[in-house]
């Protein structure tokens, strides 16, 4: 609904118009150089193996620990609305594998090794929710292997890892879907349509955060009982990783602290908020310089008995820049819930949203000119539609809301603000030459497993 203050009535309609219409054109024109580059999908043939709409999707599940089975769950209560079978599924726990078929039912398959599961050609597409190292492999194999993947946030734990999995997309064809819901949030694509019709001006800036307070320690979760080297396939669950150690139920519950396994805040949080803001702000570029600060000003673990101190800071701020200007400001905690106000700044107007709605409000010089708006409220984010959107994408071959070009820049920001946090740098980026190098110059080696002690 729009709100047209008394005070712009006497204003002539003509006017407001032109001035609608000029900076649409701004906008278009500055969009224009990028327009040429079409977008991945568009100008593609078809994958092989396409479904119709009205073929059921065969659907397998790598990783059933706690949002595995959230997927399990959300997916099975939609089966008939997805038009879904839930075939098989994989873990390196017996506990929780069995935990994941009692779940759907007996007639599904259990597998432990992932890539077993990947030899059936009965399935169409796979859920992936294993610990963040295994993200790049399962995925890179399941689409080699004919697979739709969707994938939790996220995408990858390293750059290098990131465009491997973005150049296996690009060659086979698949539909990838990375788990940020918010970019299913109908808000951000209100917000997208408002910015694209030109209604506050060139983007500027964006700003957001996901705080929490957790006083014994984000990610500290209650060790269960079942969890055993017997139960366990402890090397399997490794992969990768470089720091090899003994069995470690602490690790295997509470990873997210933990740097040869995680990024902690950057990668489970901060992805939450750098996917729907480059959604919204139509913003189709990699970044050109990122920064980030993180500290532990609390030392929350003390406070949970038997947990060793985190690798990951308590607290992370981001600013990231993009080569039209546009500036990125995310923050997030573990230990403070005050979150900023969710803004994108035009040069013109600014969006808020707040209420899960978009409301525009005119900066001080166009005030006399432009009129605020504010949308109706919509449903809040949720698993379930970003699944839907997934499912919905693969029937029509076309990219979903969280696909691997916005995808592939949002894991940029992330992976080189872990670089600037842990190496005390800011860090410039050539998307051309996917290379790193600090502001004076000097390259930046890529992190990977085995680049440190903690990897």
């Amino acid at each position: 609904m729009q709100n047209q203050p008394t005070s712009f009535a006497s204003k002539p309609a003509s006017r407001r118009e032109f001035l609608r219409t000029t900076a649409m054109a701004a906008t278009a024109a500055a969009a224009a150089p990028l327009l040429r580059t079409p977008v991945y999908g568009q100008n593609q043939a078809p994958s092989v193996n396409v479904l119709g709409a009205n073929n059921r999707i065969v659907v397998g599940y790598i990783g059933t620990g706690n949002m595995g089975q959230t997927h399990i769950r959300t997916q099975k209560a939609h089966a008939n609305q997805n038009n879904i079978v839930q075939a098989a599924v994989c873990d390196v726990s017996k506990y929780r594998a069995a935990q994941a078929r009692a779940l759907i039912g007996d007639n599904v398959e259990v597998y432990h090794d992932y890539r077993k599961l990947l030899e059936r050609k009965d399935i169409d597409a796979v859920t992936i929710s294993t610990v963040d190292h295994w993200h790049a492999r399962c995925t890179i194999d399941a689409l080699n292997a004919g697979k739709h993947v969707y994938v939790e946030k996220p995408m990858t734990r390293y750059l290098g890892e990131a465009f491997e999995v973005y150049d296996t997309v690009k060659k086979t064809g698949k539909i990838l879907q990375v788990g940020s819901q918010g970019c299913s949030d109908l808000k951000w694509h209100k917000a997208a349509e408002w910015i694209r019709a030109g209604k506050i001006g060139p983007v500027v800036m964006a700003q957001g955060s996901y705080m929490r307070n957790t006083p014994k320690g984000e990610w500290n979760y209650t060790i269960e009982s079942w969890a055993t080297p017997e139960d366990i396939d402890w090397e399997f669950w490794l992969g990768p990783v470089h720091r090899r150690k003994p069995f470690d139920p602490d690790d295997y519950f509470r990873w997210r602290k933990y740097y040869p396994y995680c990024g902690g805040l950057l990668s489970d949080l901060v992805p939450h908020k750098a996917h729907p803001y480059l959604l919204a702000t139509g913003n189709p570029h990699f970044p050109v310089r990122v920064a980030c600060v993180g500290s532990k000003p609390v030392g929350t673990d003390k406070n949970t008995q038997g947990t060793p101190p985190r690798d990951v800071p308590e607290i992370v701020q981001i600013i990231a820049e993009f080569p039209d200007g546009m500036v990125m400001h995310i923050t997030s905690s573990s230990v403070n819930e005050q979150g900023t106000q969710e803004m994108i700044r035009g040069h013109m107007a600014t969006l808020t949203m707040a209420g899960n709605r978009v409301e525009l409000r005119p900066e001080r010089p166009f005030a006399d000119e432009l009129d605020p708006e504010t949308s109706e409220p919509f449903p809040v984010e949720s698993v379930e539609a970003h699944e839907k959107n997934w499912f919905d994408s693969i029937r029509a071959n076309k990219q979903p809301n969280c696909g691997i070009e916005l995808a592939i820049r949002v894991q940029t920001i992330v992976s080189l603000a872990e670089i600037s946090e842990r190496l005390n740098v800011m860090c410039v980026f050539d998307p051309n030459t996917r290379k790193v190098a600090t502001a004076n110059g000097q390259p930046v080696t890529i992190p990977t497993y085995g680049w440190s002690e903690l990897s």
